[in-house]
């Protein structure tokens, strides 16, 4: 299995990259995450996924472990095979991905190429329980140190937010943190709060 790759870039198409490793050029289907490193005469390091079938073999490349970790879990969808899931990963970054599926956005998901509405149902129904509100929040990279101080009062507003959080799958710790953070930053209503939170910015 060939899992991680560095080399030089020695030509991109609209949907490839050939990298050359020691002489050997190896051609990938890229993330638009791979995309962005992927700079035609630089060395790029790539994660990558190895499709084997009767007709033949397909690399596929990505920017990120957990880009990989994603892409995996979609392909793990009936229905869903590699070509599609890379698909998906070049119209939205990982990060999107995610949130479209924990906050069930089917209408997110089925503007990728080659997915429909019933195929992004069926990814919502079989990827929801599996790709929790806290992987979301930790799409940044960030560390999240849980907050001592999470038994002071709320304000209801706040409270809201944090509940609404909660029922998303984040701890009580979590959610006060994120609130914070999101107030601290300018969030001014409970949707504001959410959304920052699911898109990894706190």
């Amino acid at each position: 299995m060939i899992a991680y790759l560095r080399g030089k870039v020695l030509a991109v198409t609209e949907e490839t990259a050939i990298v050359d490793v020691n002489g050997l050029g190896y051609e990938l289907y890229c993330s638009a995450g791979a995309f962005r490193r992927a700079i035609v005469g630089e060395t790029v390091e790539l994660y990558t996924y190895l499709q084997v079938k009767e007709d033949g073999v397909t690399l596929f490349g990505f920017e990120s472990p957990r880009e990989k970790e994603l892409f995996l879990k979609l392909i793990s969808v009936s229905g869903v095979g590699p070509k599609s899931a890379i698909g998906v990963f070049t119209a939205m970054s990982a990060d999107d991905f995610a949130l479209a599926v924990a906050s069930a956005d089917v209408k997110r998901l089925s503007a990728a190429k080659g997915l429909g509405k019933k195929t992004a149902e069926k990814i919502v129904l079989e990827l929801h329980g599996k790709i929790s509100a806290a992987e979301v929040m930790s799409a940044s990279g960030e560390e999240r140190t849980p907050n001592a101080k999470t038994q002071e009062k709320l304000s209801p507003a706040d409270e809201d937010a944090v509940a609404a959080l909660m029922g998303l799958g984040f701890t009580r710790s979590e959610s006060v943190q994120a609130v914070k953070k999101a107030r601290s930053l300018g969030a001014e209503s409970v949707e504001e709060i959410i959304l920052k939170a699911l898109q990894g910015a706190l």
